[in-house]
């Protein structure tokens, strides 16, 4: 008979939910402890007004994924939320004074480039469409699915074809030098280069991989009714099921260690968990900056500041909406996409003129919400400094939304608040994510091997696990419950080992 193991879960963020959930359901004791006083970490709600609001993630993709983990925990997404497929993937505006929205259908796609930009930029998009299958493909399953690779596994598993299929998922130049490729007109570059941001990086610097998420995307996106925090508490409520401990409201200060193997954790009023393994669902910055104690910083290599992810600038608010028509998705784009990275990148300034996302909670695939007030998340991209000096301060941010509500004017949306708007910076976000500086996918993936430098499962501490975005295979709501997964299996595959 299996013994049963007790293990820690340190993070209640998707990607420790999915851990928690996973090593539950294989008949394992957790304890999931979180500083915050709500399960999901970035898939958090505020208030503005008498109205709670998405404060970080909107949508999902790759469903498949949750109805994996919702089956091994013996249950269906679908006894718990409901998910609502999006026609109308999302709308864009340019500062010229066109717009252009992309569907779920990709010939529905083509259609309104071919009429936005013409024929040949319609092609252009069924070729890049092909060959964000083609290095989704590739990478689906040996990397993204599974452990991390290193260098070497590559070559042992592939041999002489690892040249090829590096070359395969356009690794070597960057996803802005392959959109040349594809497209003429300098506004689909735009369009289909902003999904760098998607993992926190510039597109004029991150690898041509990034292709894939225009695939994943294409391969259905939803969004749940009621708000995305409904799928964390779904969560949380299968733990509860398979016999799960949750400690909400209390800190994790030291991750103990004792002959060389991670045993348990310490929390902020010194109270000791001991268990037979620790899975940390933070950022991997917290172990190399010394938060969880002398014992684990070696755990996992250190990142310097400079190659931090992008943090943000978010306003949640209740407005009523004018002039422009918003789908559930918008984005209004700026006039100089390459200086708006310099700017956050190199100069490590909020963007003068930001290129701005709107997400109308409201909105499905209905254009419409005549004479109502909306629940909104207005998002800018801004650098990680939310731990130095270079923070933006309360007068730098007040600024930078006289900028972002000035740019959407200029491109036609107006705006009248019901009531206060919910503001969170780089500095906020620092504080509910220790030792990112308020980045918010981990590190920047700007080199070719970036994903194969981003930590996996296992770490340099036996007993200690990783999961969440900042680990193997990256951020995102689905990538981080893989990496959970992925650590849940490690777990069970070692202790069993041991015994």
């Amino acid at each position: 008979m299996k013994q049963r193991k007790h293990i820690a879960v340190v993070g209640a963020g998707m990607g420790g939910l999915a851990a928690a959930v996973d090593l539950a359901a294989r008949g394992h004791r957790v304890t999931l402890v979180d500083q915050q006083t709500a399960v999901g970490g970035k898939m958090r709600r505020v208030a503005s007004g008498d109205a709670l609001i998405d404060a970080g993630p909107t949508v999902l993709t790759l469903r498949d994924v949750f109805d994996d983990l919702f089956a091994l925990a013996g249950s269906r997404v679908a006894d718990h939320v409901t998910l609502q497929p999006l026609q109308a993937l999302a709308r864009h505006y340019w500062p010229d004074g066109s717009d252009l929205d992309l569907f779920a259908d990709a010939q529905r796609s083509a259609d309104a480039i071919a009429q936005f930009a013409g024929p040949q930029e319609a092609l252009g998009f069924e070729r890049w469409m092909t060959h964000a299958r083609q290095i989704w493909a590739t990478v689906e399953g040996p990397f993204v699915r599974s452990s991390r690779p290193t260098p070497l596994s590559i070559l042992r598993d592939y041999g002489p074809r690892a040249l090829t299929l590096l070359g395969r998922i356009d690794s070597r130049r960057s996803l802005w030098r392959a959109l040349d490729s594809f497209f003429a007109d300098p506004r689909l570059r735009q369009l289909f280069g902003r999904y760098a941001t998607y993992s926190g990086c510039s597109p004029m610097q991150a690898p041509g991989t990034l292709a894939l998420i225009a695939w994943v995307e294409a391969a259905g996106v939803w969004r749940v009714e009621g708000g995305i925090w409904r799928l964390s508490d779904a969560l949380r409520t299968l733990l509860a099921q398979h016999g799960g401990e949750l400690v909400l409201g209390r800190r994790v200060t030291e991750v103990q260690v004792e002959r060389c193997r991670a045993r348990g954790i310490q929390l902020d009023d010194g109270l000791q968990i001991q268990a037979d393994a620790v899975v940390f669902a933070g950022d991997v910055s917290a172990l190399a900056s010394g938060r969880l104690g002398e014992g684990v910083r070696r755990a996992v290599d250190a990142k310097p500041p400079a190659d931090r992810s992008l943090s943000a600038l978010v306003w949640c608010l209740q407005a009523q909406v004018q002039g422009r028509e918003l789908a559930h998705h918008t984005v209004l784009f700026s006039s100089d996409y390459p200086k708006e990275f310099r700017e956050l990148f190199e100069q490590r300034q909020l963007p003068t003129e930001p290129t701005v996302y709107v997400c109308a909670q409201d909105r499905g695939d209905e254009l419409s919400v005549p004479n109502a007030a909306e629940r909104l998340l207005i998002l800018v991209n801004a650098p990680a400094t939310g731990d130095g000096e270079g923070a933006p301060d309360a007068a730098a941010m007040a600024a930078c939304r006289e900028r972002t509500w000035a740019h959407l004017h200029r491109l036609g949306l107006h705006l009248q608040p019901v009531a206060a708007a919910h503001q969170t910076g780089p500095a906020q976000f620092e504080d509910l994510f220790p030792a990112t500086g308020g980045a918010l996918y981990g590190a920047a993936n700007h080199r070719w091997n970036a994903a194969l430098t981003r930590p996996g499962e296992r770490t340099r501490v036996q007993g200690l696990y990783l999961a969440g975005g900042s680990a193997h295979p990256g951020a995102g709501i689905p990538m981080a419950a893989l990496s959970g997964r992925l650590a849940a299996a490690a777990v069970d595959r070692d202790l069993a080992a041991m015994r």
